[in-house]
């Protein structure tokens, strides 16, 4: 029968049945006094790997391995089996001889998906697969669900990012994705450790949405009766870090926005921000380089990758182009004969540009942002730092020396994507102020994703603040390109679902 003539009806059936079955074995079990779920420890050994990469140490020794029961081949007086852990398979030989007869008959009623502890001693098959020769064993916990058949597997995205536990026991090349992610955020922590950063807590409950440009969650603080915002960004309490001391700092974790789903947005998402004082935006872009080099070389033992078909070089220096030239060179516009913001305006009509607030309202600097945005982001496929953007879409940024219409404000993109955005800080509070108090008036014109005043945050600036350099990057969007993952969801454990009914 072809995967596509299996009714979903008969499966559920098949599969009710099966549960049922399985259930009937646990009983028994149980009522045999060996009832899988009364093991509380295993003292287990070795993982398969350590097995398989230790052979010549480990022949003929005596090993205890744990895990899933994956397989089941043979009848008779002999049995073989593939045991999952950590780390990848196993193979079970288990003799009659060796084990008994009753004992052999038992092994044969566990089901796919059980979990069994064997011990037995380490051999080579003729065939000439590492294996242990199992002399001893048990059931230490029963599968009541079967796990999908071979030839059907685990395949549907929804249901994959539903039942992601499955999607990792049946697939391995995705335990494999977030072996990846571990080793990668291990990378940059390592990175940033060698660099003198320290890693700091910053609160997941404020009481105002700042220090980014997105749409926040709400909830209740019953206690205090008032609302509170999940975080958005870390930015202006990590500041305050820097004001009392602290010279390098980053903090690596969630952050929620309450926005639009697709393969690079996630409500929930994993997201590092670092300052360092002394510093400008062209140390954050000699750290973001050198940073996801580190992690790239880490988890793929090179700096050239493959995403999704093309060849992506992660090595340092990256090309470094302005927001003026890139528009320029992508859009055929040159920014500097734009005379206002009259004729921005026009132009931006022509090119039927979109924005959150009414055209008559929008300056020069907005339209060549949005110009950016249209017509050249899909283009940085090599990784490329985008810098100084205009002062009026950067009310966090110290303005470009020489030129006070851009700020000192670069983002990293691969791929066509957004992976980074940063800093040479503003540390002047008076300004500061007056850029809030601008963005209060876009909140105004219907901007709800707008900057509100922190007046912590502005105490903590007029108390004063060094030169800083600031830099926050998506740690999941550059997973997504060190593991060749189309989807963000496919680089998230568990990713935001919508409830099924």
């Amino acid at each position: 029968m072809d995967n596509e003539e299996i009714n979903l009806s008969e499966l559920e059936a098949q599969f009710n049945e099966q549960e049922r079955i399985r259930r009937e074995k646990l009983v028994s079990l149980q009522q045999a006094g060996k009832d899988p779920f009364d093991v509380y420890k295993v003292e287990k050994t070795h993982n398969s790997e350590q097995i398989k990469g230790n052979f010549e140490t480990l022949e003929n020794q005596v090993v205890t391995v744990a895990g899933r029961l994956m397989s089941k081949r043979g009848q008779g007086k002999v049995i073989f089996a593939d045991l999952q852990d950590r780390d990848g398979k196993i193979q079970l030989f288990l003799k009659i001889n060796d084990v008994g007869e009753e004992n052999l008959k038992e092994f044969k009623t566990y089901d796919l998906g059980d979990w069994v502890s064997a011990e037995g001693t380490v051999f080579r098959t003729k065939a000439g697969e590492v294996s242990v020769h199992v002399t001893g064993f048990q059931l230490i916990s029963k599968s009541l669900k079967p796990l999908p058949e071979k030839w059907h597997g685990l395949k549907d995205p929804d249901l994959r990012y539903r039942q992601r536990e499955v999607d990792l026991i049946t697939n391995p090349e995705v335990k494999s994705t977030f072996y990846k992610r571990f080793k990668i955020i291990q990378g940059i922590r390592e990175f940033l450790d060698n660099r003198g950063f320290i890693e700091v807590e910053t609160p997941i409950l404020t009481t105002i949405a700042s220090g980014a440009s997105a749409r926040p969650f709400v909830t209740h603080h019953n206690t205090l009766d008032m609302d509170m915002y999940l975080r958005i960004a870390t930015e202006l309490h990590l500041k305050r870090c820097i004001v009392g001391g602290f010279e390098k700092v980053y903090d690596l974790g969630r952050n929620f926005r309450n926005e639009g789903m697709d393969v690079r947005h996630n409500p929930e998402f994993t997201m590092i921000e670092l300052y360092q004082a002394f510093a400008d935006y062209n140390d954050m872009m000699d750290i973001m380089e050198n940073v996801a080099a580190y992690a790239c070389e880490k988890v793929n033992g090179t700096t050239k990758i493959t995403y999704q078909g093309t060849e992506i070089d992660m090595t340092p220096p990256w090309r470094r182009i302005t927001m003026v030239d890139a528009v320029k060179e992508y859009a055929g516009i040159d920014y500097n004969s734009i005379k206002d913001d009259a004729e921005a305006q026009q132009i931006a009509k022509e090119k039927r540009l979109e924005f959150k607030k009414d055209l008559s309202t929008v300056t020069k600097g907005e339209v060549l942002n949005a110009l950016f945005e249209e017509f050249c982001e899909d283009k940085m496929i090599q990784p490329t730092f985008i810098v100084d953007y205009p002062v009026e879409i950067s009310p966090l940024t110290k303005k470009k020396r020489g030129n006070e219409e851009f700020t000192e404000r670069f983002e990293g993109f691969i791929y066509g994507r957004e992976v980074c955005n940063a800093y040479s800080e503003l540390n002047d509070p008076i300004v500061q102020r007056d850029r809030f108090a601008q963005q209060e008036k876009e909140r105004e014109l219907g901007d709800d994703e707008a900057y509100e005043i922190d007046e912590d945050f502005m105490s903590a600036l007029e108390t004063g603040m060094p030169p800083t350099g600031g830099l926050g990057f998506g740690v999941d969007r550059l997973v997504m390109i060190l593991t060749d993952s189309a989807s963000i969801r496919d680089v998230i454990l568990f990713p935001t679902m919508k409830v099924i009914q």
